[in-house]
């Protein structure tokens, strides 16, 4: 899951900050520590985090539970986000604390529509495999 990337490799660097801050969010969600109003933390999945080169800007792929109200979520967190870097500040010692954009992870969705197309494919092949 999680294949985001559409533009060459990342650095080991990149990929180690990512996931130190995507472990980071995750607990941070779960113990709620952010405080975001309307929204429980608890139940946002961070599937994964993309760091720029400069490793200043983090792209934050999220989920509720269950897949729903993802653009309502992602909007939420967008309006929040100061209080989310606020609350990762307490938790990373790190030279620069990146910015966080938060968008929603279709990669579950997407591989679910591959999943869908295989197997009518499939029960086409047996339908014509009975007629011939």
């Amino acid at each position: 899951m999680g294949q985001h990337n559409t533009q060459g490799s990342f650095s080991q660097r990149q990929l180690r900050v990512g996931e130190l801050v995507k472990q980071n969010l995750g607990e941070l969600f779960i113990r709620n520590e952010a405080k975001i109003p309307m929204i429980n933390s608890k139940l946002i999945t961070v599937t994964e985090v993309r760091m720029t080169p400069d490793l200043k800007t983090a792209r934050v792929y999220v989920i509720p539970l269950g897949g729903i109200d993802t653009k309502e979520t992602v909007k939420i967190l967008t309006e929040y986000s100061h209080l989310v870097r606020k609350a990762l500040s307490k938790r990373l010692d790190i030279k620069f604390l990146p910015k966080l954009t938060f968008v929603e992870d279709n990669s579950f969705e997407y591989a679910e529509k591959i999943e869908r197309i295989i197997r009518r494919n499939k029960n086409n092949d047996k339908e014509k495999k009975r007629y011939n």
